[in-house]
Protein backbone atom coordinates (compact mmCIF):
# COMPACT_ATOMS: atom_id res chain seq x y z
CA UNK A 1 0.00 0.00 0.00
CA UNK A 2 1.29 3.09 -0.90
CA UNK A 3 0.32 5.44 2.06
CA UNK A 4 2.24 8.01 3.40
CA UNK A 5 1.73 10.76 6.29
CA UNK A 6 2.19 14.30 6.14
CA UNK A 7 2.38 17.23 8.98
CA UNK A 8 0.28 19.31 9.78
CA UNK A 9 1.79 22.13 11.52
CA UNK A 10 5.01 23.55 11.93
CA UNK A 11 7.03 22.61 14.71
CA UNK A 12 10.46 22.67 16.31
CA UNK A 13 12.61 21.61 19.31
CA UNK A 14 15.70 22.78 21.18
CA UNK A 15 18.90 20.24 21.80
CA UNK A 16 22.03 21.29 23.67
CA UNK A 17 25.15 19.31 23.39
CA UNK A 18 28.86 19.97 24.73
CA UNK A 19 27.86 23.98 24.43
CA UNK A 20 26.34 23.41 20.78
CA UNK A 21 22.86 24.59 20.08
CA UNK A 22 20.78 22.59 17.97
CA UNK A 23 17.41 24.36 16.41
CA UNK A 24 15.40 22.09 14.73
CA UNK A 25 12.29 23.05 12.85
CA UNK A 26 10.10 21.07 11.21
CA UNK A 27 7.47 22.31 8.18
CA UNK A 28 4.45 21.07 6.36
CA UNK A 29 5.53 22.00 2.58
CA UNK A 30 3.89 20.98 -0.90
CA UNK A 31 6.64 22.52 -3.77
CA UNK A 32 10.58 22.80 -3.58
CA UNK A 33 9.29 27.41 -3.89
CA UNK A 34 7.82 26.73 -0.65
CA UNK A 35 11.43 25.11 0.75
CA UNK A 36 13.19 27.98 -0.91
CA UNK A 37 10.96 30.44 0.80
CA UNK A 38 11.33 29.11 4.45
CA UNK A 39 14.79 28.38 4.15
CA UNK A 40 15.54 32.52 3.18
CA UNK A 41 13.77 33.42 6.09
CA UNK A 42 15.41 30.89 8.33
CA UNK A 43 19.12 32.12 7.40
CA UNK A 44 17.79 36.02 7.55
CA UNK A 45 16.84 35.19 11.42
CA UNK A 46 19.37 33.42 12.56
CA UNK A 47 22.13 35.24 10.13
CA UNK A 48 24.94 34.51 12.68
CA UNK A 49 24.31 30.77 12.66
CA UNK A 50 27.28 28.68 11.15
CA UNK A 51 24.97 26.15 9.57
CA UNK A 52 21.56 26.04 8.13
CA UNK A 53 21.65 22.23 7.98
CA UNK A 54 18.03 20.77 5.97
CA UNK A 55 16.50 17.66 4.32
CA UNK A 56 12.97 17.51 2.18
CA UNK A 57 10.92 14.72 0.96
CA UNK A 58 7.79 16.11 -1.28
CA UNK A 59 5.75 14.30 -3.34
CA UNK A 60 3.43 10.61 -3.30
CA UNK A 61 4.35 8.31 -6.29
CA UNK A 62 7.69 10.50 -7.99
CA UNK A 63 9.26 11.52 -4.64
CA UNK A 64 11.60 14.29 -4.40
CA UNK A 65 14.33 14.70 -1.95
CA UNK A 66 17.32 16.49 -0.75
CA UNK A 67 19.42 16.49 2.04
CA UNK A 68 21.83 19.35 2.45
CA UNK A 69 25.25 19.98 5.37
CA UNK A 70 25.70 23.38 4.79
CA UNK A 71 29.50 22.87 5.38
CA UNK A 72 29.08 20.49 8.43
CA UNK A 73 31.44 17.19 7.57
CA UNK A 74 29.72 15.03 4.13
CA UNK A 75 26.91 13.16 5.44
CA UNK A 76 27.10 14.10 8.83
CA UNK A 77 23.60 16.49 8.64
CA UNK A 78 21.48 16.51 5.74
CA UNK A 79 21.87 12.55 6.25
CA UNK A 80 20.60 12.38 9.33
CA UNK A 81 17.32 14.65 9.04
CA UNK A 82 16.51 13.13 6.01
CA UNK A 83 16.95 9.36 7.84
CA UNK A 84 14.24 10.93 10.39
CA UNK A 85 11.52 12.26 8.29
CA UNK A 86 11.25 8.58 6.18
CA UNK A 87 11.74 6.82 9.78
CA UNK A 88 8.59 8.70 10.24
CA UNK A 89 6.88 7.33 7.05
CA UNK A 90 6.31 11.52 6.11
CA UNK A 91 6.36 13.56 2.65
CA UNK A 92 5.91 17.13 2.18
CA UNK A 93 8.09 17.39 5.04
CA UNK A 94 10.74 19.91 5.51
CA UNK A 95 13.19 19.57 8.46
CA UNK A 96 15.76 22.64 8.92
CA UNK A 97 18.28 22.13 11.95
CA UNK A 98 20.43 25.43 12.62
CA UNK A 99 23.38 25.05 14.63
CA UNK A 100 25.58 27.42 16.90
CA UNK A 101 28.64 26.15 17.74
CA UNK A 102 29.38 25.68 21.44
CA UNK A 103 33.50 25.59 21.12
CA UNK A 104 33.90 22.22 21.33
CA UNK A 105 34.07 19.70 18.09
CA UNK A 106 31.20 16.81 17.99
CA UNK A 107 33.24 14.68 15.56
CA UNK A 108 31.34 13.33 12.60
CA UNK A 109 29.83 10.71 15.25
CA UNK A 110 28.78 13.09 17.70
CA UNK A 111 26.94 15.34 14.73
CA UNK A 112 24.96 12.67 13.23
CA UNK A 113 23.98 11.69 16.41
CA UNK A 114 22.83 15.34 17.38
CA UNK A 115 21.14 16.49 14.17
CA UNK A 116 19.42 12.90 14.73
CA UNK A 117 17.95 13.57 18.02
CA UNK A 118 17.16 17.40 16.79
CA UNK A 119 15.04 16.04 14.00
CA UNK A 120 13.39 13.78 15.80
CA UNK A 121 12.18 15.60 18.65
CA UNK A 122 11.15 18.15 16.06
CA UNK A 123 8.92 16.15 13.94
CA UNK A 124 7.69 13.67 17.05
CA UNK A 125 5.66 16.88 18.45
CA UNK A 126 3.89 17.44 14.39
CA UNK A 127 0.29 16.27 14.57
CA UNK A 128 0.19 13.59 11.63
CA UNK A 129 -2.71 12.83 8.75
CA UNK A 130 -2.26 9.81 6.44
CA UNK A 131 -2.47 10.23 2.60
CA UNK A 132 -2.44 7.41 0.01
CA UNK A 133 -1.32 7.34 -3.49
CA UNK A 134 -3.59 7.77 -5.66
CA UNK A 135 -4.48 6.82 -9.82
CA UNK A 136 -6.40 9.06 -11.70
CA UNK A 137 -9.41 7.95 -13.91
CA UNK A 138 -12.01 9.10 -16.70
CA UNK A 139 -15.17 7.08 -16.49
CA UNK A 140 -17.61 7.53 -19.38
CA UNK A 141 -21.21 5.42 -19.58
CA UNK A 142 -24.87 6.18 -21.36
CA UNK A 143 -27.27 7.44 -19.15
CA UNK A 144 -29.15 3.81 -19.03
CA UNK A 145 -25.96 2.61 -16.65
CA UNK A 146 -26.08 5.60 -13.95
CA UNK A 147 -27.54 3.36 -11.35
CA UNK A 148 -25.11 0.52 -11.65
CA UNK A 149 -22.21 2.83 -12.41
CA UNK A 150 -22.72 4.77 -9.46
CA UNK A 151 -23.49 1.63 -7.33
CA UNK A 152 -19.81 0.82 -7.73
CA UNK A 153 -18.29 3.97 -7.46
CA UNK A 154 -19.78 4.16 -3.84
CA UNK A 155 -17.72 1.05 -2.88
CA UNK A 156 -14.65 3.33 -3.29
CA UNK A 157 -13.12 6.63 -2.05
CA UNK A 158 -13.25 8.00 -5.10
CA UNK A 159 -11.82 11.89 -4.96
CA UNK A 160 -14.18 13.95 -8.24
CA UNK A 161 -11.93 16.57 -10.22
CA UNK A 162 -15.73 16.87 -12.80
CA UNK A 163 -18.58 15.25 -13.53
CA UNK A 164 -20.07 15.88 -16.95
CA UNK A 165 -23.58 15.09 -18.14
CA UNK A 166 -23.98 15.82 -22.49
CA UNK A 167 -25.14 13.24 -24.97
CA UNK A 168 -23.39 10.48 -22.12
CA UNK A 169 -21.82 10.61 -18.73
CA UNK A 170 -18.11 11.53 -17.98
CA UNK A 171 -16.60 11.45 -14.26
CA UNK A 172 -12.98 12.44 -13.94
CA UNK A 173 -11.13 11.48 -10.31
CA UNK A 174 -8.89 9.63 -8.35
CA UNK A 175 -8.91 6.18 -6.56
CA UNK A 176 -6.47 5.05 -3.85
CA UNK A 177 -3.56 3.26 -5.96
CA UNK A 178 -4.56 -0.58 -4.35
CA UNK A 179 -8.14 -0.27 -5.48
CA UNK A 180 -7.39 0.25 -9.29
CA UNK A 181 -7.13 -3.40 -11.03
CA UNK A 182 -10.62 -4.39 -8.76
CA UNK A 183 -12.15 -0.61 -9.71
CA UNK A 184 -12.07 -1.33 -14.11
CA UNK A 185 -12.39 -5.25 -13.22
CA UNK A 186 -16.01 -4.19 -12.23
CA UNK A 187 -16.94 -1.73 -15.24
CA UNK A 188 -16.19 -4.24 -17.51
CA UNK A 189 -19.65 -5.88 -17.65
CA UNK A 190 -21.12 -2.72 -17.82
CA UNK A 191 -21.17 -0.65 -20.77
CA UNK A 192 -19.05 1.95 -19.30
CA UNK A 193 -15.26 2.84 -20.35
CA UNK A 194 -12.69 3.52 -17.81
CA UNK A 195 -9.36 5.42 -18.77
CA UNK A 196 -6.56 5.52 -16.12
CA UNK A 197 -5.24 8.60 -16.62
Amino acid sequence: MNEYFVIENQTDALYKEKGSKFLAYAYPVEDEDAIAEILAALKKKYYDARHHCYAYIIGLKDQAYRANDDGEPNHSAGDPILGQIRSHNLTNTLVVVVRYFGGTKLGVGGLISAYKIAADEALSKAKVRKVSSRTSFKLVFPYTETAQVERILAEHEIVYAEKNFTTECEFLGSIKDEEVSGFVEKFALLLAKVEIL
